[in-house]
């Protein structure tokens, strides 16, 4: 229900920097946010799921996934295994760009071409990525907007029509010249100074500079996309900011987005780290979500917030770029070796490495995925779990799971949901409610007069 990108490992937050700006956006409607009308009055709850001395989780859980029609689920799963495809083709397609570069000597062409314009290493360094990400981005387009804009109208998910979302593209290319060029002059900086000790400095400059992308994205990235306002309707507002004090957190303000400007989907985010974390919630789930689903859908992000979930992911994802820049100055040095002559590539303090660094970073990330699914996965467990317990609405919950099931497959194979799923599965998501919901059947039972 939250999305928290956080950069993966050093050269990595490159590489995620120009990755990020797939702005998800289908109803044919003009550019434009959807007005916010009133929350639905109340949930319909299945038969099944109502509470009774012989309520059945299993049989709760069942009913509440039929109330989805055939079609759509049909074409939810659709949408979500073609997903899976595309994280190989994404993989594929980016291996061949950083090969071209390589071998076709375009890498080394763009190098020379900034040492020509500057003496200065680290403008050279700036110019650079700066060539180098228009190249892979003009190489990527075919497929990237397909996968961003075609197919997202394709399935009913966008409201943008192209050029505003060309714009946010361009949004996003600017964004990522700016912040991947500050870190590629901090990495090859370091690596020019310590040339025997620079994989664990620039490690350390990475999760640095990563706790800082965290930090002032909710403030300096995010706005740039989309508007965020604080929500004033008292009987939105009301019932969350209660639950924030009755739970220990002392949220003052709710946030809204308009996401509809890009997408129907519906969802709710955690973001930023200490004085600029914040809670927010789209204004997609605002308009079609009951009072229920919302309070459930804010029990949850308050969970993330409680539980700590960006600081765990932060340490998290330290581990990891300590570990991909060991892994990075073996294989770079093993690689530079044996093809470097031929690229035409001195050595790592050479910029037009970047390529090769792209090429292995994404055969590391390619092969963790399924762990670093089950890291995000779990966190969201917990999450859920403390929403359930903060909100005692299982039956919101349901329905969120059940909306969320508009782009995610509800009901996956156990394989699947390992290797694919970062959010667990809509059907575990549902059961889980269910089962919370059967071992507190008195907060619902019908209360009599005396």
């Amino acid at each position: 229900m939250k999305s928290r990108a956080t950069p993966l490992a050093g050269f990595a937050v490159l590489a995620l920097l120009a990755a990020a700006g797939h702005a998800r956006a289908q109803q044919p409607t003009s550019p434009g946010a959807l007005p916010v009308t009133a929350v639905t009055s109340k949930i319909t709850i299945p038969d099944a799921a109502q509470p009774s001395a012989h309520f059945d989780v299993a049989a709760a859980t069942d009913a509440y996934i039929a109330e989805i029609p055939a079609g759509a689920r049909a074409r939810s799963d659709a949408y979500f295994e073609g997903g899976y495809w595309l994280i190989l083709w994404d993989f594929l397609y980016a291996l061949v760009i950083y090969l071209v570069l390589l071998r076709l000597g375009w890498s080394a062409r763009m190098r020379d071409l900034a040492e020509r314009i500057t003496r200065f290493k680290p403008l050279q360094t700036l110019l650079y990525w700066t060539e180098f990400l228009v190249v892979t981005t003009v190489l990527g387009f075919p497929l990237a907007v397909y996968e961003g804009y075609f197919r997202e109208r394709q399935y009913g998910l966008a409201t943008q029509t192209l050029v505003p979302w060309l714009g946010d593209q361009l949004i996003m290319l600017l964004v990522n010249i700016v912040m991947g060029g500050i870190l590629a002059m901090l990495l090859f900086g370091v690596v020019r100074r310590w040339p025997r000790s620079w994989w664990f400095r620039c490690a350390a400059v990475s999760m640095i500079f990563m706790v800082f992308g965290v930090m002032i994205a909710p403030v300096f990235i995010f706005p740039l996309l989309n508007k965020f306002t604080v929500l004033d309707d008292p009987k939105v507002t009301q019932p969350i900011l209660s639950m924030a004090r009755a739970n220990g957190i002392p949220a003052q303000k709710v946030y809204q987005m308009d996401a509809s400007r890009q997408t129907t989907r519906m969802s709710a985010n955690v973001s930023g780290y200490g004085q600029t974390m914040r809670i927010t919630l789209n204004d997609n789930l605002l308009r079609r979500g009951s009072p229920e689903e919302i309070q459930a859908v804010m029990g949850h992000e308050m969970g993330h917030y409680v539980l700590h979930h960006i600081a765990k992911d932060l340490l998290f994802f330290s581990v990891l770029i300590l570990i991909f820049f060991g892994f990075l100055r073996w294989s770079l040095e093993w690689s530079l070796a044996r093809w470097g002559a031929r690229w035409r590539i001195s050595g790592i303090g050479d910029t037009a490495v970047v390529p090769l660094v792209f090429l292995l970073g994404s055969i590391a990330a390619f092969v963790i995925t399924p762990f670093f699914n089950t890291h995000i996965r779990t966190n969201e467990f917990e999450a859920d779990m403390y929403g359930l317990n903060a909100s005692r609405q299982p039956d919101g919950f349901a329905e969120a799971a059940i909306h969320l099931g508009e782009y995610r497959k509800m009901s996956p194979t156990p394989l699947e949901e390992w290797i694919f799923f970062d959010h667990p599965s809509g059907r575990n998501r549902i059961r889980a409610a269910m089962r919370w919901k059967a071992e507190n059947l008195q907060l619902f039972a019908p209360k009599s007069d005396h």
